[in-house]
């Protein structure tokens, strides 16, 4: 069932609208500082997507070093996946992110930032995986959920939290979730022990006043019980950085951003942008644009494909899952339009 939340205005409404009928709370380009934003770095991870997470051992030190020196709040080093469900030899290492990988690679961690892994329902084996806190580097577990799932989900989010650690939940697809749906699964994530509740855009179909209204319905669970909220876009309609200002003025502290926009498909939420925006003295641009030029352009012009593209864009707007784009621009299509009717059939 299609969610009352996906609709769309036109362009110049909207962004009169903003200009006029919300006034200055909106005209947040030069937004005053707000000690709790975190930015948090998800490169290793949704870039993984990218690569099957083999990425070198220069690489992320070089990104640690970089977000160390931009002031970046978390650093995602992958995910925590189970070695029973996925072939560790199709992978690179920070599918898996072991502490002693991390430790290996990274070094001792800086205090000024923490490190963080991704554990998604299902595919973690978050009971003997995910150790006690004092035994890792890690700091910040973020569970990643549907919403047929946010029972597993509480266990897994209580798990970690008994054993030390800050817990954030994303969770995924939630533009194609009917109200009462996110309303209940809200309810009960909000009542769990999680710090961070994220509004996660999984498939790029969302528009800035889409955005709002879902921060409108996270903020009224996530307010009764003290929980923050974070945004995780991804960029299939050019729009990461725009609802990600737009959950940011709309008090949504915690935002997520990769280097180069380095993501599944469309990619994310730039990094060069995000700290370009906040305008915080707390956070440094010039060694974000030095990583991209001496690093990320080098994979862009590899092998590894992601970014904008016009497939991204239908799936978008078509509120589908973006691996038939991917399949599209991976066969080296050409035939945009049969690709069009092919996506209008499916829905």
């Amino acid at each position: 069932m299609q969610s009352v939340f996906t609709f769309s205005l036109p362009s110049v409404l909207f962004f009169a609208i903003m200009k006029g009928k919300r006034g200055r709370k909106e005209n947040c380009r030069f937004m005053s500082y707000r000690e709790s934003i975190r930015v948090v770095d998800t490169t290793l991870r949704d870039g993984g997507l990218v690569n099957d997470f083999k990425f070198s051992d220069d690489f992320v030190r070089a990104l640690y070093k970089a977000n160390l020196a931009a002031g970046v709040d978390y650093m995602e080093v992958g995910y925590r996946s189970s070695k029973t469900i996925f072939d560790a030899s199709q992978f690179g290492a920070w599918k898996f992110s072991e502490d002693e990988v991390i430790s290996k690679v990274i070094g001792e961690v800086n205090p000024a930032i923490k490190l963080a892994v991704m554990a998604d329902v299902g595919r973690c084996d978050f009971k003997n995986d995910i150790r006690q806190k004092k035994e890792s580097p890690i700091s910040l577990i973020r569970v990643a959920t549907y919403i047929h799932q946010v029972s597993d989900a509480i266990e897994m989010i209580e798990d970690a939290k008994e054993k030390g650690y800050e817990v954030s939940c994303n969770l995924m697809a939630i533009s194609k979730a009917t109200p009462s749906e996110l309303r209940v699964a809200l309810d009960m994530i909000s009542k769990s022990n999680v710090d961070v509740i994220y509004v996660v855009d999984s498939f790029g179909s969302l528009y800035p006043e889409q955005v709002r209204n879902f921060v409108k319905v996270y903020k009224e669970f996530a307010g009764k019980t003290g929980k923050k909220l974070g945004i995780h876009a991804h960029n299939n309609q050019q729009l990461a950085f725009a609802n990600t200002i737009a959950a940011c003025c709309d008090g949504v502290d915690w935002v997520d951003a990769t280097y180069g926009g380095m993501g599944r498909g469309a990619g994310n939420c730039y990094m060069e942008n995000l700290i370009g925006y906040l305008h915080n003295s707390k956070y440094d641009l010039l060694p974000v644009i030095q990583f991209v030029e001496e690093h990320v352009k080098a994979l862009k012009n590899s092998k590894d494909v992601w970014g904008f593209d016009i497939p991204y864009l239908l799936t978008g707007i078509s509120n589908q899952h973006p691996r038939a784009a991917i399949s599209y621009i991976k066969e080296g299509r050409n035939d945009i339009t049969s690709f069009f009717n092919e996506l209008e059939k499916s829905e």
